[in-house]
């Protein structure tokens, strides 16, 4: 899916330099669906399994964002490593935004799709307006490279928010979510062949890769035994996931630096001049996009209404609420407030022996079963849940787990605020 272009070496002007993107073939493909993969995957593993935290996790890429981003701004022309670095980073940024509205704000995902669907149409409407062209082979100016990495970071963000939604409408397990955005992709690569909009059938193409990605990513990191409806994939675990997918990413990036096969000037010089499509076939194959929107609605509409759970008893779904639990039965209770004073009184034991290690990663057991215990422990007194669960914000925020704080609190100031929690626990009874 390209757009036309003409035959002849190209030369950099003082206001003008040579296109900044890649040709798109086959190659173009490829990578960027393994760059969405590693988006999802890396994603997950910096936030989840190392605790980093998804507001710490954002704030990261953001700042390796505008990096990679400077250095592609600079160079004059396409150059696969700080292309596809740009590529790869504005991935997991653009899937941490949707991720933050979502878990963070607690934006709907179909509010959030709406939301930059609207904001993506806004961007194509002024870079439009502003460059008579939204297309990728004149991305040889300041300008035209501005506008473009702002709709791929868009892109991405819709995308996340495109395909969690439809997994949370249809409950579908990675590997049957991954046919419908392939599927799509399939028939606008058709109506391309066919005569489609060549700038349009990119652009589609270019957002279905994004939950094409994630749910490949997501078929692999899964553990091949859950509980329903936690997903089932091939339990390779998202570290493994992102490294295969990083490691292919960097072969490819390598024997395209050296090919050069995919340098538009390049393909250029060896390829045959696209031949631009007639407007009559471009309003066929405008017929063709709607008749895909109508089958993917209805395929949807199918699936959200066949017999599914509609609530993840586990707690751990990124797109489904958990389900409601019984409360506990007072003898679960205390067991449940030893088990905290336990973890508080072993991570205080850890501080004062110098194991700051281990000390935040019993603060974060503490937490991962505090979070699922949360469900049964409110409905026994939401006053005394609310309390404890305060304090124990409090202190995860000492140790820089979740909640905005970067750097740990020093070990007193973690000493401090176990205490206090050891207090509470003793003192705040869970009685109806």
């Amino acid at each position: 899916m390209t757009t036309p272009t003409t035959t002849g070496a190209r030369r950099a002007t003082a206001g003008q330099m040579l296109n900044k993107v890649p040709e798109v073939t086959i190659w173009f493909w490829i990578i960027k669906i393994l760059c969405t993969t590693v988006g999802e995957s890396f994603a997950d593993y910096i936030n989840e399994t190392l605790g980093f935290g998804l507001l710490n996790t954002m704030l990261l890429f953001t700042a390796i964002f505008v990096a990679v981003l400077t250095w592609q701004m600079k160079t004059r022309r396409y150059v696969p490593t700080p292309y596809w670095l740009t590529v790869v980073v504005v991935s997991v940024a653009g899937t941490l935004y949707t991720d933050m509205g979502t878990d963070q704000l607690g934006i709907p995902l179909w509010m959030s799709t709406a939301v930059f669907s609207v904001l993506l149409a806004i961007v194509f409407g002024v870079w439009w307006m502003r460059e008579r062209t939204l297309s990728i082979h004149s991305i040889d100016t300041r300008s035209r490279e501005s506008w473009y990495w702002l709709t791929v970071l868009v892109t991405f963000a819709l995308g996340t928010a495109t395909g969690d939604w439809t997994l949370q409408l249809t409950s579908w397990a990675p590997a049957q979510s991954v046919f419908l955005p392939l599927g799509l992709i399939a028939g606008i690569a058709a109506l391309w062949k066919f005569g489609a909009n060549p700038v349009l059938s990119f652009w589609l193409a270019y957002i279905l890769t994004r939950p094409l990605g994630a749910n490949i990513g997501d078929w692999l990191a899964s553990p091949k035994h859950a509980t329903p409806p936690e997903p089932v994939g091939l339990g390779l675990g998202t570290l493994v996931t992102s490294l295969i997918f990083l490691g292919a990413i960097t072969a490819t990036v390598i024997y395209l630096s050296i090919s050069r096969s995919d340098v538009i000037e390049t393909y250029d010089a060896t390829h045959e001049p696209v031949v631009t499509t007639n407007p009559r076939k471009e309003r066929i194959a405008l017929g063709g996009f709607a008749a895909l929107a109508v089958a993917m609605v209805g395929i949807m509409t199918w699936a959200h209404n066949q017999p599914h759970s509609t609530c993840d008893p586990t707690g751990a779904s990124e797109t489904m609420p958990a389900c409601p639990k019984a409360a506990m039965t007072p003898a679960q209770t205390v067991a449940a407030v030893k088990k905290y004073q336990g973890l508080a009184t072993k991570a205080i034991a850890q501080d004062k022996a110098g194991d700051t290690a281990g000390s935040h990663a019993t603060v974060q057991t503490m937490r991962d079963d505090w979070d699922a215990d949360a469900p049964a422990l409110t409905p026994v007194n939401k006053a005394t849940w609310t309390a404890l669960d305060t304090q124990m914000d409090a202190v995860l925020k000492t140790y820089a787990i979740d909640h905005g704080s970067i750097k740990p609190a020093p070990a007193v100031e973690q000493e401090k605020a176990l205490q206090v929690l050891l207090h509470d626990l003793a003192t705040k009874q869970f009685r109806a």
